[in-house]
């Protein structure tokens, strides 16, 4: 992953979805993908699952709230695993049973946090 092209991302603001938006799909599915970075795993092409590793229960909890803090501005919502040493996300678009650009961007801000987090 290009650290630029994450950054790029991530400078984005998720939109409220629309009914008939579509879920990606093909060459615009792999594409983002690349951009976000080979650290989060995309399943089925329906979602990005990603595993983040910490020291101790207390680091891994400080960032989940980071992550539902970003939830929260974002307006666009994950599944969050807590557990002693690591957090896990897992995100998609409900709206449209699969992936559209909000969870990219919303993944990549994420992907900041763990970089802030753990330098």
């Amino acid at each position: 992953m290009s650290e630029n092209e994450c950054d790029l991302l991530a400078t984005r603001k998720c939109v409220p979805c629309r009914d008939g938006m579509p879920r990606l799909e093909g060459e615009a599915l792999a594409a983002l993908h690349a951009q976000l970075g080979s650290t989060w795993q995309l399943v089925a092409g329906h979602h990005l699952e990603r595993e983040f590793r910490f020291p101790d229960f207390k680091s891994a909890l400080a960032f989940v709230n980071t992550v539902g803090n970003i939830a929260e501005k974002e307006d666009h919502h994950p599944d969050i695993y807590l557990c002693w040493g690591k957090a896990a996300v897992k995100i998609w678009t409900h709206k449209v049973d699969g992936l559209t650009e909000n969870d990219f961007i919303w993944a990549a801000k994420v992907e900041q946090a763990y970089e802030n987090a753990v330098q």
